[in-house]
């Protein structure tokens, strides 16, 4: 059976045992998607896997997603979103500045992923070897144990705005981007999500607000909304619920988005290399 060991942290926790190049029987899975739900983040070290491996493997959860923006999936491979620094016959080969600011992926659409899977391929280093470009990771279900109660109660029945176009459109390392196309816009329009979300397989309550994409709260002055939700903001990053990760070539790391956000570090710069390719969870609408 799988080794699990927790990282110590407010969540994350490590699997050793296992390859996910060949089959797993259905108690191992079981495992695996018990941890990850108790977790809220699972990493395998070590890994080697095709994109076909990758996928098949995702599989084993549920269905795919397949990413809005089809210039950053990998090549014959849809359901393979690609998040990489380097550039080839003089274009990206994925997203350059994904997780500029904290966020739950696709938190953004009417129903946002379950989770995602993230396989590293290239990992920066500094010049004494020490790795770069690592991953905070930030537990909301900690977060909203830890609310005071009078913002709990204040904003637990409510619902907030979570907007694409707000995160598209923020500050980016590479360069302004492109203008939304009718087409993307008409996938995107902003909807309406709780504070407080019952995670789906749990049921723990979980904070789901995020500085990268929530805008405002409804029935609330804009400037009361705008103060509370920079309340929920700071405090969703708080260090006592925030795991850092360290990549190693060949991390498998799996998140869950109803329950954590994440943020990239952008420690590095070509021509330090960072290349990783995620598969996105089909998840369920927030309540």
């Amino acid at each position: 059976m799988p080794d699990i060991r927790p990282t110590g942290a407010a969540l994350g926790a490590e699997i050793r045992g296992i390859d996910l190049s060949q089959p797993l029987d259905d108690a191992t899975f079981r495992t695996i998607e018990d941890a990850l739900h108790e977790h809220e983040v699972i990493f395998f070290r070590g890994q080697k896997l095709t994109p076909e491996q990758h996928i098949a493997f995702s599989r084993r959860f549920g269905e795919l997603e397949l990413h809005l923006r089809k210039d950053c999936c990998k090549p014959g491979y849809p359901e393979i979103f690609v998040v990489s620094n380097v550039i080839e016959n003089g274009k990206p080969i994925g997203t350059q500045d994904a997780g500029l600011f904290w966020h739950s992926d696709l938190a953004y659409m009417a129903v946002p992923s379950r989770g995602s899977l993230f396989y590293a391929h290239e990992v920066p280093h500094d010049d004494s070897g020490k790795p770069l470009g690592d991953t905070l990771f930030a537990s909301m279900t900690a977060a909203w144990t830890a609310l005071p109660e009078e913002i709990k109660r204040k904003v637990a029945d409510r619902r907030a705005v979570t907007s694409y176009a707000k995160g598209y459109y923020r500050d980016r390392k590479s360069g302004p981007r492109p203008p939304l196309t009718e087409a993307q816009k008409a996938r995107t329009p902003d909807v309406e999500h709780p504070v407080m979300r019952t995670h789906p397989y749990t049921k723990k309550p979980c904070l789901f607000v995020n500085e990268g994409y929530t805008s405002h709260i409804p029935g609330l002055p804009r400037d009361e909304s705008d103060r509370i939700l920079e309340t929920l903001f700071e405090h969703a990053s708080r260090p006592e619920f925030v795991y850092r990760h360290q990549w190693q070539a060949g991390d498998f790391l799996i998140w869950d988005n109803a329950s954590t956000q994440h943020r990239a570090v952008f420690d590095y710069a070509l021509p330090q290399r960072r290349r990783m390719e995620r598969t996105t969870l089909t998840g369920t609408a927030p309540f």
